[in-house]
């Protein structure tokens, strides 16, 4: 394949060189690219003029490698860094393969499907696929959240031939039966370890168990890193896949110019500050771990006369993609992300990546550091290193198999911060409870009102005191209208000794204590068991019985102690 560009350098196209080495292409730089060239392949005339509108004439390394294996319509999982090209080489695959098609292809049913694991990504092979197929006749739809969910299953009912998205609506939109999977003929998952690290194992898993097998359709999977995990969706979903490595001796790109400053947090700001006054830059992407950060940061850089914004996955779809348009146009300069957006960025003249977090993740440092020096261009990644996030740089530096230059920063770095305590504090979303609230003094509340949010009943005001009811003795016959009177007056006293102790007697005395006593259902108490005291004198008997629950009819158990009380005679109380 080598060979056919000279041979065609002999024909009368070849006046036409001039011009192409006067205008420089809209391709990367000629010395990262390989000496074949598309036109080497036999692609349909809509896909040679395609390419030849983006200005791709010569093909990177892994095109080169991956080309030659997918139009012979064979299966690949290719290990390659962003920025390399491979989004071109399988949006060449899948638009030549529909062509090649075009008698065999059911009218409104998609038959390629392309999965992303952001929504920034999602939109970057949208515009690509645009300009590489704008003469192929073909359509394409783009399947994300944030975007109107009727308007989107209206183009699915109409009918598409290819789908880009992420595996989330895209699932939605099967369950509802409006995107059929029947004919599926071309599969690419792009970025498959993000879509893994970002949780849509399962979902992905569950997808592809719709679509046709794999002997009926191409796979393409490609990813920075090759890992156990992506390695076995390649041996689950691929047909017998080819892998393509073209990753180069060292982790990251060898046109990144890395530096490591070690500072403390509380002068890690100022720093910054420095490093934006001194380095000369187009565009500058700064990193952090949190989506608080993230906003935080950007504020406190606006505040310090340096329009940045931020970007995470809270922003709606639309404006984040608006936010994007500007910064690709220049009109942001700094843009303040998580490792979440980071992957769908993917902007050209990125010229500094500035880490000011260390990622927890190593391969998330690789992905950062990616979005400059692409196309081989140079570019510069500055990290740095604070108390909170120091402990993560020993295992970032054991996976980049090398130590990071370590540049100490002059006094003079170190530029004011003028932000604001309002700039500092966390925003305060929906549902949450305000600052400071807890421990505040309260507003006194007005009489009668209850306390909290919600109205309660007001507990009723306590009754007075009872007396205690005197407990009669219970006198053998005395149910059946016989029986001696004097035992149960006599009860009374001991019950009068008992009031005393216990409350002031109530008007009425006995007589109001035995009416309330008849009215009152008996409650069943469980008292506890006095002492007994020393035996009254004849005629003021204060029985023990008095004060048992049961009464003296009842007979003591075998544990109980014996009565020291004397025994009623006999024939009193019983039937003669």
């Amino acid at each position: 394949m080598n060979d056919e560009p000279q041979s065609r350098s002999d024909e009368p196209e070849h006046a036409d060189e001039p011009e192409r080495s006067a205008e420089p292409p809209r391709a990367p730089k000629p010395e990262f690219l390989t000496s074949t060239r598309f036109d080497s392949f036999d692609l349909p005339a809509e896909v040679r003029q395609g390419l030849a509108d983006a200005g791709f004439e010569y093909c990177t390394p892994i095109q080169a490698e991956a080309l030659p294996v997918l139009l012979a319509g064979r299966d690949v999982a290719g290990q390659a860094h962003t920025g390399t090209g491979k989004t071109a080489a399988f949006l060449v695959t899948v638009l030549t393969g529909l062509l090649r098609r075009r008698g065999q292809r059911p009218p409104g049913l998609p038959q390629a499907l392309i999965l992303a694991p952001t929504r920034e990504l999602s939109r970057q092979i949208v515009e690509e696929a645009r300009l590489l197929g704008r003469h192929s006749g073909l359509s394409l739809l783009e399947v994300v959240g944030g975007i109107d969910y009727q308007e989107q299953a209206e183009a699915l009912r109409r009918g598409v031939d290819i789908v880009i998205g992420t595996p989330g609506r895209i699932i939605d939109y099967y369950k509802q039966g409006i995107f059929k999977t029947g004919e599926i003929r071309f599969l690419v998952i792009d970025e498959a370890d993000r879509l893994l690290d970002l949780g849509f194992e399962k979902d992905m898993r569950f997808l592809l168990r719709k679509l046709p097998s794999y002997e009926k359709r191409q796979s393409m999977l490609f990813s920075a890193t090759l890992s156990h995990r992506v390695l076995e969706l390649t041996y689950e979903f691929m047909n017998l896949p080819e892998f393509i490595s073209v990753v180069p001796d060292r982790v990251t790109v060898a046109g990144i110019d890395q530096s490591l400053f070690h500072v403390g947090s509380d002068r890690k700001f100022s720093l910054l500050l420095g490093i934006l006054q001194r380095e000369t830059f187009t565009r500058m992407l700064i990193f952090v771990n949190t989506k608080f950060e993230a906003e935080r940061l950007a504020r406190r850089l606006q505040r310090n006369g340096h329009p940045a914004e931020g970007i995470t996955g809270d922003l709606p779809q639309r404006q984040r993609f608006r936010l994007m348009e500007r910064f690709k146009s220049g009109e942001v300069r700094i843009l303040v992300a998580t490792d979440v957006a980071s992957r769908g960025i993917h902007v050209e003249d990125v010229s500094h990546v500035v880490n000011y977090d260390i990622p927890q993740d190593p391969e998330n440092y690789v992905h950062r550091i990616g979005r400059t020096a692409r196309a081989g261009r140079t570019g510069k990644a500055i990290t740095l290193a604070c108390e909170e996030y120091v402990f993560h740089l020993e295992p970032l530096e054991e996976f980049l198999a090398f130590r990071i230059p370590v540049v100490w920063p002059e006094d003079d770095w170190f530029v004011e911060d003028l932000s604001r305590p309002e700039d500092l504090r966390r925003p305060r979303r929906g549902g949450e409870r305000r600052e400071g609230r807890r421990g505040a003094e309260r507003p006194e509340r007005r009489a009668g009102r209850p306390r909290g949010g919600r109205r309660e009943k007001a507990a009723p005001e306590a009754a007075p005191a009872e007396p205690a009811k005197p407990r009669a003795k219970r006198v053998p016959g005395a149910f059946f209208g016989f029986g001696p009177k004097e035992p149960a007056a006599e009860s009374a006293a001991p019950a009068e000794d008992v009031v005393t102790e216990a409350a002031a007697p109530a008007p009425g005395g006995e007589t109001a204590a035995a009416g309330e006593a008849a009215e009152r259902p008996k409650k069943r108490r469980r008292r506890r068991r006095k002492k007994r005291s020393a035996p009254a004198a004849e005629g003021g008997a204060a029985p023990a019985a008095a004060e048992e629950p049961g009464g003296a009819a009842e007979e003591p158990g075998p544990a109980a102690r014996p009565d020291p009380s004397p025994a009623p005679e006999a024939s009193e109380g019983f039937i003669p």
